[in-house]
């Protein structure tokens, strides 16, 4: 047997499936900020064919990481977390779901966007994208930025108990 084997058998036998909800929950977080930081380079007026085609598929990862990061939420308070009393007893939990869901519905307009920008795309036509639409796209990918940017900050302190009833600042 392996050092790695022998290792892996003295493990609980729910550390490996806890360990990896969490990872595909951090790795699905990292996806989604950085999609977000790589739209929000690339939003211009009147992008090139090759930056609107990154920016649509830059838009489907950050779906696709957000609903991963969705699941493997619920599923970490549900199964895999500190009990489901620990996330929604705190109201810190509660202030990071209304953050997520607040950045997601944020995230529609530019979605709905991207979206159009698929049908001239696909016609090989490039997409108007106007100074003014570029910019409200900007500031919205801002918003979403600094929002995504504070859920880790609540994770960290909701992960050390703060706001639960009894501790320290609850």
């Amino acid at each position: 047997m392996t050092a790695v084997a022998a290792l892996l058998a003295e493990l609980p036998s729910d550390v490996l499936p806890r360990a990896g909800v969490a990872y595909v929950h951090y790795l699905s977080f990292m996806l989604c900020f950085g999609a977000l930081v790589l739209e929000r380079r690339l939003i211009r007026p009147n992008p090139s064919k090759q930056d609107t085609t990154l920016m649509v598929i830059t838009d489907v990862v950050y779906g696709m990481a957000a609903l991963a990061l969705l699941v493997s939420g619920i599923l970490r308070v549900m199964y895999f977390g500190q009990g489901g009393s620990f996330y929604t007893e705190n109201p810190l939990f509660w202030w990071k779901v209304g953050l997520y869901l607040s950045v997601g519905g944020l995230s529609l307009y530019p979605t709905i966007t991207y979206i159009l920008w698929a049908i001239p795309l696909r016609k090989g036509e490039l997409p108007q994208v106007s100074e003014a639409l570029a910019n409200r796209l900007a500031w919205i990918l801002n918003i979403e930025l600094v929002g995504f940017a504070l859920i880790p900050l609540l994770a960290t302190l909701m992960a050390r108990g703060v706001g639960l009833p009894g501790s320290i600042g609850g």
